[in-house]
């Protein structure tokens, strides 16, 4: 598939990104005798603004790459037939993937390598990278990939297990109505920037600092925590918090950050 081409005024969206992870898949093919090998983890790096724009639907984007890598692997496997017919020939080989499920991962380009609208694909085989069984690196413009930063193999192995959601924080942004499922101990909250990136992107102006606050979870005791991090203030359940100072969150609870977003946290279930 030729490498397409986007305007520097398009957004990236999701549906090129899942676009972009088929593509990257079916150019990474490990043929063996009986077998073709297929990439089943795949680091997404998008440039710092978008990776912060898109930062609180990554989970979302992931289950619908998922749905669609599994989907293009059936299609693969169908049997070639003529009239309904089984072609007669060489024996077809068997599409797979070497994990039982896929792992999608995305991050911000923190070297500045990939353009605003752009997206660079690295993609392996397994979860844990062997000589010999590797997967490719696509873009989504005409450019070389560049990116050299890795995730860490055992944060792969902590997603191939499978993330259990902590929490879900609702709100509503200059963007609509969100979900983040709270997945980690701990994220930061606020604007975000090219030179701070945040773990939950808020579009909304600049009352909304850049670092708002941080919400900590307590992995021994499973208690929740909420720090003022900002320059305008946050609110918990209508009190103002002392800045740096962690207050304990109710298993419900509403965090109001300046006068212009509120956040809906709640633990799960």
């Amino acid at each position: 598939m030729p490498q397409s081409q986007i305007s520097g005024e398009a957004r990236l969206n999701g549906e090129t990104i899942v676009e972009q992870l088929i593509r990257n898949m079916d150019l990474g093919r490990f043929e063996m005798a009986y077998t073709v090998l297929l990439p089943c983890v795949f680091d997404v790096y998008l440039h710092p603004e978008d990776h912060a724009r898109l930062a609180g639907i990554f989970d979302l984007i992931g289950e619908d790459a998922k749905r669609a890598l599994a989907n293009r692997v059936a299609k693969l496997n169908t049997a070639r037939t003529v009239l309904g017919l089984k072609r007669p020939g060489r024996r077809k080989k068997e599409y797979r993937i070497a994990n039982q499920d896929w792992v999608v991962e995305f991050f911000p380009d923190m070297v500045g390598t990939v353009p605003l609208g752009d997206i660079e694909i690295h993609s392996e085989l397994n979860v844990t990278a062997q000589p010999g069984f590797r997967g490719t690196k696509t873009t989504l413009m005409d450019r070389e990939p560049s990116v050299t930063a890795t995730r860490p193999p055992e944060a792969r192995q902590t997603q191939k297990l499978g993330y259990k959601v902590l929490a879900e924080i609702r709100y509503e942004d200059d963007t609509g109505p969100q979900v983040y499922r709270v997945m980690q101990n701990q994220i930061r909250a606020g604007r975000g920037g090219a030179d701070v990136p945040m773990d939950l992107a808020l579009y909304s102006n600049d009352e909304v600092s850049r670092e708002h606050l941080i919400i900590r979870r307590d992995a021994a005791t499973g208690q929740f925590y909420v720090m003022d991090k900002s320059t305008n203030g946050t609110w918990l359940d209508g009190k103002r918090l002392k800045k740096d100072v962690e207050a304990p969150l109710a298993a419900k609870a509403e965090i109001g950050l300046g006068e212009v977003l509120k956040l809906m946290f709640e633990v799960a279930r």
